[in-house]
C-alpha cells in the first residue's frame, strides 16, 4: 500500500516539475504513475491533500538525496566543498530537474497557502544546519548565515537554470568566488 501511495507521490512530482502547478490534475498523476485511474483520488481526496503529500514525499526525497552527497563528501577545504556544491546543483538540474522544478512550484504555491511554508522551511534548515558545520570549519565567522547565502545563491542558480538552460552550464566558478568571499 505504501509502495503505491509513493509511486503516486513520484508522479505527482513529475507531473509538478515537468508540466506546472496547472496540470497536476488526478488524470495526468494518474497517468504518470501508470496506475489505474482513480489511484490518486484514493490516497488524497482533494487537490489540497495531494499537493501537502507531495510536499510531505519532496522532502523525504531531498533530504534523502542531500544526506546521500553529505555522507559521500568529506570536504578537506572550501575548494572541495564547491566541488561537492556544484555536483549537487548539476544533479538537481540535471538528472533531478523535474523535482527541482516541483519544489520551486511549491514555493509559489506556498505564497497562497502559507500552512505549506512550515514543512517547506524544516527541510530546508535541516541541510543549512548540515552546511553551517562545513563552513564553521573552514572558518567562517558566521557559519549559519553564511549557508544560507549560499543556499539562496544555489537556488538562484538552480532557477536560472531550469528556466534557462545552458548546455554548458558550469556552477563551480561562481560557488568558488562566493566562497571565497564568503570565507575570507
Amino acid at each position: 500500500m505504501a509502495r503505491r501511495r509513493d509511486q503516486v507521490l513520484d508522479a505527482g512530482i513529475q507531473v509538478l516539475g515537468s508540466e506546472g502547478a496547472r496540470r497536476l490534475t488526478y488524470q495526468a498523476v494518474d497517468a504518470a504513475a501508470g496506475v489505474p485511474s482513480g489511484t490518486t483520488s484514493n490516497y488524497f481526496r482533494n487537490r489540497t491533500a495531494l499537493i501537502d503529500g507531495i510536499v510531505d514525499h519532496l522532502q523525504v526525497l531531498e533530504r534523502r538525496d542531500w544526506e546521500s552527497f553529505a555522507t559521500a563528501a568529506s570536504p578537506a577545504d572550501a575548494g572541495e566543498l564547491a566541488d561537492t556544491v556544484t555536483r549537487f546543483l548539476v544533479y538537481a538540474t540535471g538528472p533531478e530537474r523535474a523535482r527541482t522544478a516541483a519544489r520551486f512550484a511549491l514555493y509559489l504555491e506556498a505564497t497562497t497557502r502559507p500552512e505549506l511554508r512550515p514543512t517547506l522551511t524544516r527541510g530546508r534548515e535541516t541541510v543549512v544546519d548540515w552546511g553551517a558545520e562545513w563552513l564553521q570549519r573552514f572558518g567562517s565567522p558566521d557559519p549559519r548565515r553564511h549557508c544560507e547565502i549560499l543556499f539562496d545563491y544555489m537556488d538562484g542558480v538552480a532557477f536560472h537554470q531550469l528556466a534557462f538552460p545552458a548546455d554548458d552550464f558550469a556552477p563551480g566558478p561562481g560557488i568558488r568566488e562566493l566562497l571565497r568571499g564568503l570565507l575570507g
